[in-house]
């Protein structure tokens, strides 16, 4: 029952549930989901620019709004509470709410204006920054967010709708639905060192490969799993000497000394074909993927959205033939 007011008989429920919106900011939200989501004052701090005292002040400001502390120091650990994880679920929900305001008033105004945030695995930054190149060129008032992460926080990122398209070698299994396209060729090849007495053998057996030291990614990676999944079908095991998450200290690697590997043949595309880093002919390579743009099932994508799948599925024939002129060795793959 609604309580007396001695000025209009009634005093508004809402009177008593706006304490939050008066007192606390969207920059205090933004910075308590940054620390939720990251687990660290110290990266919210990094991702959203500010100085590390600045997000403390304001997560204490907002903790006195609330009235409840928000996260437990466990350690080196920060664990939300109680009541920091009702927060964050309202925050999520506030700021859906806000995204897709901002996707309604973008679509009013066509593609003239608008964001557009991809999701990208690491191999992808090989590939999608010229796409991106390309389509900012025919769509110069679209504004575009990259986040370049692992496979598997690229999938945390999708099924909490963190940005509009994600970009990877292979679309996730899961309770979520999801929308696949393909849109350019993703030949997994084994490297080695210029100088590696291996360099310039045809058809090197998968048993010889495995003797060799091998450097592989990190687990979850799309990479690491198609390559055991070779070896595995062989009944063989790599010899497995390191293992590193970056495709960059991987190639470093390699001409080091340290092993051969198996990478995406893009993050050879802006070096030379007499580079440090020779492609070897191995039995049942290269293994042909394909890079795709995914986002979960039902989703309403933007105009910006739309047109970005769109571009790219319409450049794959020349993706495809730009790859099939630069490596003759791919021809009879890339029909």
């Amino acid at each position: 029952m609604p309580t007396k007011d001695s000025s209009q008989g009634y005093t508004p429920s809402t009177a008593k549930s706006d304490h939050l919106i008066r007192h606390s900011t969207f920059r205090q939200l933004q910075i308590f989901e940054s620390i939720f989501r990251l687990g660290s004052f110290t990266r919210a701090a990094e991702e959203l620019f500010l100085t590390q005292p600045t997000v403390s002040m304001q997560i204490k400001k907002l903790t006195d709004v609330v009235g409840l502390p928000l996260f437990e120091h466990v350690g080196r650990n920060v664990v939300p509470t109680e009541a920091g994880q009702e927060l964050y679920h309202a925050c999520r929900d506030i700021f859906q709410i806000l995204a897709n305001l901002e996707m309604k008033i973008a679509d009013f105004q066509g593609l003239q204006r608008g964001k557009l945030r991809i999701g990208v695995v690491t191999t992808g930054k090989y590939l999608v920054p010229e796409l991106l190149g390309q389509f900012s060129h025919e769509f110069p008032g679209i504004e575009l967010s990259l986040e370049v992460t692992n496979r598997n926080r690229i999938i945390e990122r999708m099924y909490a709708n963190e940005d509009d398209l994600y970009i990877m070698g292979q679309a996730p299994e899961g309770e979520v639905e999801i929308e696949s396209y393909q849109f350019s060729p993703n030949p997994l090849v084994v490297m080695a060192p210029r100088n590696h007495p291996l360099v310039g053998k045809k058809q090197i057996s998968l048993k010889r490969i495995s003797q060799e030291p091998f450097i592989m990614r990190e687990t979850g990676s799309g990479i690491r799993d198609a390559t055991l999944r070779i070896f595995e079908a062989k009944g063989l095991k790599p010899n497995v000497r390191m293992e590193i998450g970056s495709n960059e200290a991987i190639k470093y690697s390699i001409v080091g000394g340290l092993g051969l590997s198996v990478l995406s043949l893009h993050t050879l595309t802006l070096e030379s074909k007499d580079g440090p880093v020779a492609i070897l002919d191995v039995e049942g390579f290269p293994i042909m993927r394909s890079w795709n743009i995914v986002y979960p099932k039902g989703k309403e994508l933007s105009l910006a959205a739309q047109a970005f799948l769109d571009f790219a599925i319409q450049r794959e024939p020349e993706i495809r033939e730009h790859m099939r002129k630069a490596w003759p060795m791919l021809k009879k793959y890339l029909k």
